[in-house]
């Protein structure tokens, strides 16, 4: 499906990230890894050695523009051109409007959309010149509001929105945009964002509640969307924010 296209994964060293860049491997994608734990990368980096895939982990601060620029120059360079870019990472943590300070507001934006925003500029260039494309990780938080987590709500509305106009802006050079808005998916989003293993997993357990299809996702249920909008068999594909959450964005609150 993507045999000979040159993939970069940001945030693929755990989660939607590591599955995608793994599952974009396995459809023969070249793949540049990149996130912020060295050696998690370049386990990831000898898993897709091992079925023959090819794949080189970038060590990234997505946080700092400049560490953005090296990154996609770095990529272009080693792998040859970029024809994808999964804009993965990501982070979360709680907080409302009267709890949630000015630097959480920051930190939570610079990473969850000012760094998608700098690599999706940086790449279009190398894009136009594939006819490539994007694809951004949202969330079902960008489509529906959740108390306790305003910044990242904000931040990912702002991810759904940047994906729209730039596939506009874009569409014109042959460069697609897309977006998945996943609900509740089993990674370490949420344990890094500070929940511990007890409360992680009643979290879990009540979310099949609130999903109808009665499950949390997986990574691969995520990966599956993202691999087929990356694909040419999306090639009519752009501008859209695409649910992948079992159903929770059409639920009121439970």
């Amino acid at each position: 499906m993507l045999r000979g296209k040159i993939a970069l994964v940001t945030g693929a060293s755990s989660g939607i990230g590591r599955e995608t860049a793994v599952m974009m491997a396995r459809n023969g994608a070249k793949m540049a890894l990149a996130g912020r734990d060295g050696e998690e990368l370049q386990h990831v980096a000898r898993h897709i050695a091992q079925f023959g895939g090819e794949a080189v982990a970038l060590t990234a601060d997505l946080t700092s523009e400049k560490d953005c620029e090296r990154l996609i120059a770095e990529a272009v360079a080693r792998m040859g051109g970029l024809d994808i870019l999964v804009n993965a990472a990501g982070t979360l943590a709680g907080g409302t409007i009267e709890t949630t300070t000015v630097e959480a507001w920051r930190a939570m934006m610079v990473i969850n959309l000012d760094a998608v925003f700098w690599l999706m500029r940086l790449a279009v260039p190398h894009l136009e010149k594939s006819r490539g494309n994007i694809v951004n990780v949202s969330s079902v938080t960008g489509i529906r509001a959740f108390p306790g987590v305003l910044a990242y709500c904000v931040s990912k509305a702002g991810v759904d929105q940047l994906t729209r106009c730039a596939a506009l802006e874009l569409a014109a050079k042959g460069v697609r945009v897309n977006a998945v808005n996943p609900g509740v998916t089993v990674s370490n989003l949420h344990r890094r964002g500070g929940m511990d293993e007890e409360k992680y997993q009643a979290f879990l357990e009540h979310s099949r509640t609130t999903h109808p299809l009665g499950r949390v996702g997986t990574p691969e249920d995520i990966a599956n969307l993202i691999v087929f909008l990356a694909s040419d068999r999306a090639s009519w594909i752009t501008g859209a924010s695409y649910p992948v959450d079992g159903g929770r964005h059409q639920t009121c609150a439970r």
